[in-house]
């Protein structure tokens, strides 16, 4: 995969991801996990799993101007998603899971296949990496929402360690009350009452059992 898109640096692409997103910009760094595409406004950092198709096309087609400048989270080695994360760990970041719905805020954690993320909005978060479609670290120092520094804690208060993978900090939050995936859907919020393998069994507000495949949860937050 690398070395077909490698070919494409500098020039001007649009790229289809999963869930109907379209990317247009050019080209700017390639890895194997990663790419870094820069919109005329942003350095888009995108995860190469979500991608559908790339297609180089003209400048004059994206009508956008070249980069002056370089990408905030510079690497010095192979671009990867880990490193690109630890970099950015601190960094004021919008990031996308799914939809249009992009969360604000910063990462505070990256355990093997997911990280912590504070949101002013959602507060903790727990995302997993294997539905990180794409992040944007801000081109400003500005806070989101412009928040003064003391809404939004260096290292934010919680009573729940981090697990090592996402399934068990999942188990971990049994008994508790949880949004998954932002609540999109009102089964997405309820109390976990039981993990069993990759399948969570969760009470809905109507006191329901729904059994959801964990594979499909994208983000976690307690209400």
């Amino acid at each position: 995969m690398k070395n077909v898109y490698s070919k494409f640096t500098g020039e001007a692409v649009i790229i289809e991801l999963t869930g109907k997103k379209t990317i247009n910009g050019y080209l700017i760094e390639v890895g194997n996990e990663v790419l870094i595409v820069y919109n005329g406004y942003d350095y888009i950092y995108i995860s190469t799993s979500h991608i559908k198709n790339l297609s180089v096309v003209s400048k004059e087609a994206i009508g956008i101007d070249e980069p002056k400048d370089s990408p905030q989270l510079e690497q010095e080695d192979q671009l990867s998603l880990r490193k690109i994360l630890t970099t950015a760990k601190g960094v004021f970041l919008e990031i996308y899971t799914m939809g249009n719905q992009p969360v604000h805020g910063y990462i505070t954690g990256i355990m093997n296949n997911y990280f912590s993320f504070y949101s002013p909005v959602y507060k903790t978060m727990y995302i997993s990496l294997q539905h990180l479609k794409w992040l944007i670290p801000y081109s400003t120092n500005q806070s989101p929402f412009r928040l003064a520094k003391e809404n939004l804690p260096v290292n934010p208060s919680t009573a729940i360690t981090l697990a090592r993978s996402f399934e068990v900090q999942i188990e971990k939050l049994t008994g508790h009350l949880v949004v998954l995936n932002l609540g999109v859907n009102e089964e997405l919020i309820g109390k976990i009452e039981k993990v069993d393998g990759n399948i969570m069994e969760i009470i809905t507000a109507r006191g329901e059992s729904l059994y959801l495949n964990m594979q499909h949860i994208q983000t976690v937050h307690l209400p």
